[in-house]
C-alpha cells in the first residue's frame, strides 16, 4: 500500500519513517520483534542486490518507532515485511518517494519536482486503487491484488497513455490513485526464474 524512498538522510528517513509507522499499520509489528538478522534479511528482499547491499535498513516497532538497524551508503531506504499484514510488503525507495509517502500519509500535497522510484520485489499488501486512504476493502473502493512491482511517484500530470481504469489489470503497468495528489505509476514485474541446464 505504501511507497517510499530516502536521503539526505538517515535522520530525515527515520522522520518520514515515524510518520508512516504511526499512520499506517502496514509497517507495524504484532507478532513480537524480529532479529537484526530477520529485519535484514526481509528487508533485503525488495530490491535488486546492487540496491539493497548498500541500503540503509530501518525497523519500525508498533509503536511507531524507529530504528536504523544498518547505515547505508547509496541513498536508498529499505523496511523489512511488516507480519501485520496478509502478504510480503517490503520495500525498499529513494529520499524522493520518501518525501512523497511521508505527504501521502500525512495527507499533504507531495513535493513538487521531485520523482521518486519505490521497489516492491516480494509483492505488496493489497489496497484500494482508487482511495489513497482506504483502510480495507469497501464495495467501492476498487481493492486491487499486487504482486512485485516497482512504482514512480511525484510523476502526476507526467503519466499520459498508461491506463486510469478504476479496476486496472495489475499485470500490466497503470495509474494508481487516478485524479488525487497521490498518483503514481505501478510497474508490476516479475523476478525471473532461475534457469535449470
Amino acid at each position: 500500500m505504501n511507497r517510499h524512498h530516502t536521503l539526505a538522510w538517515i535522520a530525515c528517513s527515520v522522520v518520514t519513517l515515524a510518520s508512516i509507522a504511526s499512520a499506517s499499520a502496514q509497517h507495524q509489528h504484532t507478532t513480537g520483534p524480529m532479529s537484526d538478522e530477520d529485519i535484514i534479511k526481509s528487508a533485503m528482499t525488495a530490491a535488486p542486490p546492487a540496491i539493497v547491499k548498500d541500503a540503509t535498513i530501518v525497523d519500525v516497532s508498533a509503536d511507531g518507532k524507529t530504528r536504523v538497524v544498518r547505515k547505508g551508503t547509496n541513498g536508498f531506504t529499505c523496511l523489512p515485511d511488516s507480519p501485520s499484514t496478509p502478504g510480503p510488503d517490503p520495500m525498499c525507495g529513494d529520499q524522493n518517494a520518501m518525501e512523497w509517502a511521508q505527504a501521502w500519509i500525512g495527507k499533504k500535497e507531495p513535493p513538487k519536482n521531485k520523482v521518486g522510484f519505490l521497489y516492491m520485489l516480494a509483492g505488496g499488501t493489497d489496497a484500494s486503487n482508487t482511495d489513497p486512504h482506504a483502510e480495507k476493502p469497501e464495495p467501492n473502493n476498487n481493492w486491487v491484488e499486487t504482486g512485485p512491482h516497482v512504482m514512480i511517484v511525484g510523476a502526476k500530470g507526467m503519466m499520459e497513455g498508461y491506463p486510469r481504469a478504476a479496476k486496472p489489470d495489475t499485470t500490466k503497468p497503470y495509474v494508481m490513485w487516478p485524479d488525487t495528489p497521490y498518483e503514481h505509476l505501478m510497474l508490476p514485474v516479475q523476478m525471473p526464474e532461475t534457469a535449470t541446464r
